[in-house]
């Protein structure tokens, strides 16, 4: 009988990671041990993950609010009035390092886009953005006018105003503050010609427009942090971005160096298991919630690094699609066997073929590490090691 199981994703429990561990023994111990706890074998192509924060956690990749604020002061200038254009509505994201940019500058020009934010966190719903006839397009908001159109919304899960969340911070750490509303980067330039980008996936275009429409200093989160502060950690490709707060003055920095880490994990298992296992770290996985319309990826990359069998995307046939279509006369025993023909013949690229339309055209990573982002969870599970059978599996496969 055809083996029954497809794709298997199993959390692997993990000790407490802590600064100076040795995340490639303790990675790779876990994975042998889950094997014998739960009596599975290993085989060629399997992948183990694990999560960005407890690479970040051994490195003891941590940046405090002093440390960015010092960052801060350096780039732009300690009387500066800088434009903070973009960010995102987090407490555990953002607030932090805002503490950090509030203290490292005089004042902050917050700059909110709307109805949302660029990860779907909503200020407002776009029907009530539709009912006062506003255009987020263009329309610059003033707070005074924000509050007259709008008044005081929370955000519906975390029963936060975010708007005054963020002001009251700023205050707290010093700085004079102003908030506006747009979504036209430009808008900032009407206040302060320095300008910080805090959006995360759009950053770069961001940044191009500021300097092409005559900003002074431009910089993005991504460059805050990129090189340590007095003996901070830091990220040289992506600086704040993907930070996390770690306590209320300190954040927990996106892992570097990660390359070596995945390399070291699949030598040692290949050591332990003579298998060609594949190795990621990942980050946020990329998905939407259809009720909050949160888009979960707030960090920079869903996979910092990977082994090189993670590599490209999906190259699969559409299963019900060859059912109706080209198989649509055919039925058991003589569909399945036409079927597996199939895909035991499929071209190596598929790209534009009918027989493909609706598989996921999706980079491999980002697919496998949202798999491995809700395997793992992000509260108390205690799973920050995702182990994976049968993902390259298919119809044919015995």
């Amino acid at each position: 009988m055809s083996r029954m199981i497809g794709t298997v994703s199993r959390g692997v429990r993990a000790p407490i990671i802590k600064s100076g561990d040795n995340i490639v023994d303790i990675v790779t111990e876990c994975v042998l041990e889950a094997s014998k706890d739960a009596k599975f074998e290993f085989h060629d192509r399997d992948i183990v993950a694990m999560t960005e924060a407890i690479v970040a956690r051994a490195q003891g990749n941590y940046a405090s609010v002093d440390d960015i604020a010092a960052d801060v002061k350096a780039k732009f200038g300690a009387d500066a009035t800088v434009g903070v254009i973009f960010p995102i509505l987090s407490r555990n994201r953002f607030a932090i390092c805002l503490r950090g940019i509030a203290k490292g500058v005089k004042k902050v020009v917050l700059m909110l886009s709307y109805p949302s934010d660029e990860v779907g966190n909503h200020l407002i719903s776009l029907d009530a953005v539709d009912e006062k006839g506003v255009n987020p397009y263009c329309d610059v908001l003033t707070l005074e006018k924000y509050r007259e159109l709008f008044g005081y919304e929370k955000h519906r899960f975390t029963g936060v105003d975010y708007v005054e969340y963020y002001e009251s911070l700023i205050r707290e750490c010093g700085a004079d503050v102003e908030i506006v509303f747009a979504n036209n980067p430009k808008a900032i330039l009407g206040y302060t010609k320095n300008v910080l980008c805090c959006d995360i996936h759009s950053r770069i275009r961001t940044k191009r427009i500021l300097k092409a429409s005559g900003a002074e200093i431009v910089l993005g989160l991504d460059e805050i942090m990129n090189a340590p502060v007095n003996g901070s950690g830091f990220n040289a490709n992506y600086g704040l971005l993907g930070s996390n707060k770690a306590t209320e003055d300190q954040v927990k920095l996106f892992p570097r160096d990660c390359q070596v880490v995945v390399d070291a994990i699949q030598a040692k298992l290949f050591d332990a298991t003579g298998k060609r296992i594949e190795v990621m770290v990942y980050g946020d996985g990329a998905f939407k919630d259809p009720i909050g319309k949160i888009w979960e990826l707030a960090d920079p990359v869903v996979a910092p690094a990977y082994t090189a069998g993670l590599e490209g995307t999906p190259n699969e046939l559409k299963l019900k699609y060859l059912a109706d279509n080209e198989f649509g006369d055919l039925s058991g025993d003589e569909l399945k066997a036409a079927i597996k023909a199939k895909i035991q013949e499929k071209d190596g690229n598929l790209v534009g073929q009918m027989a493909s339309e609706g598989t996921t055209p999706r980079q491999l990573t980002d697919l496998i590490g949202s798999l491995c982002d809700l395997t793992s969870g992000s509260g108390d599970k205690g799973t920050p090691i995702v182990f994976i059978q049968g993902y390259f599996d298919n119809y044919t496969t015995e």
